[in-house]
């Protein structure tokens, strides 16, 4: 009995002693962390106004989806506002309007993400196909610059261009092609907003690949061309290869705003085109909730839409992850 009871509690001991080192061993990381903290406190200092941005405009305001289950207004707050449980999702799927713009809102990224996405691609690997330096820091500064224009002159700028009385329309007059206005034809609506998305944002896009290329060995290059490989194959067997990392984190990004393609954009061509080319769901929420005032109905469609885009970045991260690449985290 005593020789079955001296292993017995022995086990008991260690096992006793287990608990004790983990809490040990937690006090030592969290003094670690503290004292990291301590010493590089002025990095933290540097973050948290950036934090405490997110904090206030981003994560504070998300409180407000509760919206969405209620027949929201503003005059009885929160707090009031009668209670409708899922009533505004149930009208959200039988609301034609919300059917057309969401078909209206996919039309525009599919063609955004084949057209738009690939664009900064396309230029980055022009410029820096360019001998001379000199002439490539021209022409980047010139591509950077629609970026830095607010829509509103954008859409001015297209306006004397392609509008009814823009240059376009006054060369097609004099060899006697009449009335044409592509700014204000539905079926060409698209089209045109993703020609604009090109215009303004490729520019600034090349940055993120400029930056990826000269990641990619030059030994890579020097062999290929030892090899025989052409400007071409050096291009499809060498730097797209190098450049598939960020092509995929930026396709998993864009994924998720598969449902966003530019309030202000939209919104200022709406008018002029009509709601059956140009509402989407930015605009939609805007109109029935802003302007309609039915509130509780426009955050529930608000609050799909971020459901779906966050469904859409996981989904596309696993499967990248499956397929071998690295993924957004």
């Amino acid at each position: 009995m005593i020789s079955e009871t001296g292993p017995e509690l022995g086990r008991l001991g260690a096992r006793a002693a287990v608990p004790d080192r983990a809490a040990a061993t937690s006090g030592r990381v969290r003094r670690r962390r503290w004292l990291l903290a301590r010493r590089h406190w002025r990095m933290y200092a540097f973050v948290l106004p950036g934090l405490i941005f997110f904090v206030i405009f981003a994560y504070v305001p998300m409180l407000g989806n509760v919206a969405a289950f209620q027949d929201y207004s503003p005059f009885l707050g929160f707090a009031n506002s009668p209670w409708v449980g899922l009533e505004n999702f149930r009208r959200l799927i039988t609301d034609p309007d919300v059917g057309h713009a969401v078909i209206n809102t996919l039309q525009l990224s599919l063609l955004q993400i084949i057209f738009a996405f690939p664009a900064p691609i396309a230029l980055a690997l022009l410029l820096n196909s360019l001998i001379s330096t000199r002439v490539k820091r021209w022409l980047q500064s010139i591509v950077y610059l629609p970026h830095f224009i607010s829509w509103v002159i954008v859409i001015s700028i297209w306006q004397q261009i392609l509008g009814g009385t823009g240059i376009v329309t006054d060369v097609l007059s004099r060899v006697g092609i009449e009335h044409v206005n592509l700014m204000s034809n539905p079926e060409t609506f698209h089209l045109l907003v993703t020609s604009q998305v090109i215009w303004k944002d490729s520019g600034w896009g090349t940055i993120i690949f400029f930056a990826a290329l000269t990641t990619i060995p030059t030994e890579l290059y020097e062999s290929a061309a030892v090899d025989g490989a052409g400007a071409w194959r050096r291009i499809v067997h060498v730097t797209l290869p190098g450049l598939l990392p960020v092509i995929l984190l930026l396709l998993i990004l864009r994924l998720g705003d598969v449902l966003t393609v530019g309030f202000e954009q939209i919104y200022l061509q709406y008018n002029t085109v009509g709601a059956a080319a140009a509402e989407v769901l930015d605009t939609f929420v805007y109109f029935r909730g802003v302007v309609g005032s039915d509130w509780g109905f426009s955050t529930a469609v608000g609050l799909v839409k971020g459901v779906v885009g966050t469904l859409l970045v996981l989904g596309a991260n696993a499967l990248s992850k499956r397929f071998g690449a690295e993924g957004l985290f």
